[in-house]
């Protein structure tokens, strides 16, 4: 009871600064300047909000609950980024998964197709689920997220997330 707390804190906290960089023009970075690739150049948005509406689970299970998830993040030069997304997990437990990846753009010479991948720290698989995410310790637990993704317009696109075995997530993602 005292992680969520701790959750309902952070969260808000986290979620104010990171979309406070949707406002600032000319603020410096929020990710840390190890992530992003000397001398490339500087990407052609600052970051990309990201709506997932609906998550389509490999097996049925009764727990299983409608997965709504909102995520942000900073684009850096090298095709870097770093964000964080805040989910109702699977059970509908409150998550936050803090992450720094990568984005693979003109994907098989394909201008608007491109692939994304994430590694991070998430939080929210806690009792009675803690053994749904593997390597969960007290809620935390590593992830790595793969996506495919085709860009719609300049600033506008659509994902394909893969959450291992379990689960595929459909979302829509706004580059600003």
């Amino acid at each position: 009871m005292h992680s969520v707390h701790i959750l309902r804190f952070i969260l808000p906290v986290a979620l104010s600064g990171l979309f406070s960089l949707a406002h600032a023009d000319s603020s410096p970075r929020y990710c840390p300047d190890l992530l992003a690739v000397k001398g490339a150049p500087e990407p052609t948005h600052r970051g990309e909000f990201t709506f997932s509406p609906y998550t389509h689970h490999w097996s049925q299970n009764p727990d299983h609950k409608q997965v709504v998830l909102v995520a942000i993040d900073e684009q850096l030069p090298g095709d870097r980024l770093c964000g964080v997304s805040v989910f109702s997990n699977s059970f509908g437990q409150p998550s936050v998964y803090v992450y720094a990846g990568r984005q693979f753009n003109n994907l098989l010479g394909v201008p608007q197709l491109f692939a994304k991948v994430t590694g991070g720290l998430m939080y929210g698989y806690v009792a009675p689920y803690e053994n749904k995410v593997p390597l969960n310790y007290h809620g935390f637990s590593p992830a790595i997220i793969p996506a495919l993704g085709y860009k719609l317009t300049q600033h506008d696109s659509v994902q394909l997330k893969f959450l291992g075995t379990a689960a595929l997530m459909f979302s829509y993602g706004r580059q600003f």
